[in-house]
């Protein structure tokens, strides 16, 4: 495990650290296996030499260099909250016995269909099980890695840098000179965003903790709130659009730092209901803008290989920047999902293979 980054860093490239060794066979491979849901990552995640996966003649076998942890890792991992499983993510054991989806790495294979890309291409995007040395995906959910970054630098943007640019373009529809709020603005999402948010010409306040507020600032954030000492809608400032990420402000103060016609996008924001985990809240965000001016909605990111390209281009041209805080190899696997599970991590946790 490489040492934390230190606040005053500037959030770009974490200290590459020794690969883990590849498999001797060329039918077997290294990769973390999931037979039961668990809470804690230790118990339930395995550290195995099993098959190579196969691929159809639409997919692509990628030889997984980076991956990343995000929230959605510990979902997957734990099956909370219940309403995932009922959604089909397996009811009584996870469906996908790997919890990996973002990855970066060189096509080693590609189907008889395939016409996107060859063998040797270096990609990055989401897929099944990218906890492992080798990874079978869809063509539609990858796109060329960055020429400007490496693969653990790749592996840290596709479900985050995603889910932030839909949020800031497409939910809250950010315009330039706009005054935009980011709840969370530390975490992994919420680290794009800033800069995203910045990249569309607004006006950027990050609320975070006070260990964190130096990374916000080094994003670009034109102001930064400690929620620790301050209260984000206790001022007269007024926001055209906040982003509640990971938060659970309740919407009555978040109406209250709005304009009157201002957009709020839940992303996140989590409770320890092991049946709706905080949905609860965004159906009633949804149900209450129904009877009020301001648009209140929610975030369902939709991971594609668009998205990915127009973040290639913003991060070819310097106007977004990874922040990685740490990078553990992929034996450590659990371990880098427990370290972003209890609120350690200062933007994206990758797994080096």
């Amino acid at each position: 495990m490489t040492a934390k980054n230190e606040a005053t860093k500037t959030p770009t490239l974490d200290e590459s650290i020794e690969p883990t060794p590849r498999a001797a066979s060329a039918e077997t491979m290294k990769a973390i296996v999931q037979t039961e849901y668990g809470s804690a990552p230790e118990e339930v995640l395995l550290f195995e030499e099993i098959a190579r996966p196969t691929i159809g003649k639409d997919e692509l076998l990628v030889r997984v260099r980076a991956a990343s942890v995000d929230r959605g890792t510990w979902h997957l991992m734990s099956g909370l909250p219940n309403l995932m499983r009922i959604m089909g993510f397996g009811f009584r054991r996870p469906k996908q016995p790997n919890p990996g989806r973002c990855v970066a790495g060189t096509v080693e294979t590609v189907g008889q269909g395939v016409t996107e890309f060859k063998p040797g291409d270096e990609v990055y995007g989401t897929c099944d099980g990218s906890f492992a040395e080798c990874a079978r995906a869809q063509v539609g959910l990858l796109a060329l890695k960055p020429a400007n970054l490496s693969f653990e630098q790749a592996a840290a943007i596709p479900v985050s840098g995603v889910t932030a640019l839909q949020g800031v373009r497409d939910r809250a529809q950010v315009q330039p000179g706009e005054k935009v709020l980011i709840i969370g603005a530390s975490g992994g999402v919420g680290t794009f965003a800033v800069q995203i948010a910045k990249a569309f010409g607004a006006e950027v306040t990050g609320v975070c903790g006070t260990a964190k507020m130096d990374l916000v600032r080094c994003l670009g954030a034109d102001h930064v709130v400690d929620y620790t000492r301050d209260d984000f809608a206790g001022g007269e400032q007024r926001y055209d659009a906040i982003l509640d990420i990971g938060g659970n402000s309740p919407l009555s103060l978040l109406r209250q730092a709005l304009t009157p016609g201002g957009r709020l996008v839940i992303v996140g924001g989590e409770t320890e209901g092991r049946w709706l985990g905080g949905f609860d809240r965004q159906i009633r965000a949804m149900l209450l803008s129904l009877l009020v001016s301001q648009k209140l909605g929610i975030l369902g990111a939709k991971e594609n290989a668009a998205d990915l390209s127009v973040l290639r281009e913003l991060l070819e041209t310097g106007k977004l920047t990874p922040a990685i805080d740490q990078t553990f190899p992929l034996s450590d696997a659990p371990a880098a999902i427990r370290y972003v599970q209890e609120g350690h991590a200062r933007g994206k946790v990758v797994i080096a293979v």
